[in-house]
């Protein structure tokens, strides 16, 4: 099943693994499409919030409290799509994974819904000794001023390369 990633509002040369030089940040990018013998799709979304190699990188801190509000944000928004939320390792951002839900309108909106929920939030979701791991490596504060960066350019998001 061939997947028409262009319909679905993606530019088609910038899905796939990129020259990491190239990549602007931050930014929204479509990294996979993969269709199942049974016809879902599983799209992995690039949510690309530093510049790789620039010494920019989110804190463990950062990335740890923003992870909770993406898990929560995006189970809560598309339920019926949300597979999984995971840190890239390099820690420039997050991988995204949904089922049977590509466009990028609708991820950006979403995406764009979820860090405004951040900034008007009062604590970090999941972040109690009973639901983490690592409770205490969660700042409210710290999400709130990545959140607040994110969305002052918004209107670049589309802009990978």
């Amino acid at each position: 099943m061939a997947i028409d990633v262009e319909a679905l509002g993606w530019a088609a040369d910038t899905v796939g693994e990129l020259d990491h030089r190239r990549l602007k940040a931050p930014s929204v990018k479509l990294r996979g499409a993969h269709a199942g013998a049974g016809g879902d799709v599983v799209y992995t979304i690039d949510l690309r919030w530093r510049l790789p190699n620039a010494c920019a990188c989110l804190s463990t801190i950062e990335a740890h409290s923003l992870e909770h509000f993406l898990l929560e944000g995006f189970g809560r928004l598309l339920p019926a799509h949300f597979i999984g939320v995971g840190v890239m390792g390099c820690q420039t951002g997050f991988y995204l994974t949904l089922l049977n839900e590509g466009r990028h309108e609708l991820i950006e909106a979403t995406l764009e819904t979820i860090l405004r929920g951040v900034l008007t939030a009062s604590r970090v979701p999941y972040a109690r000794i009973d639901q983490c791991g690592h409770w205490r490596n969660h700042s409210l504060a710290a999400a709130q001023a990545v959140a607040r960066e994110v969305l002052a350019q918004r209107a670049a998001w589309s802009e990978v390369a």
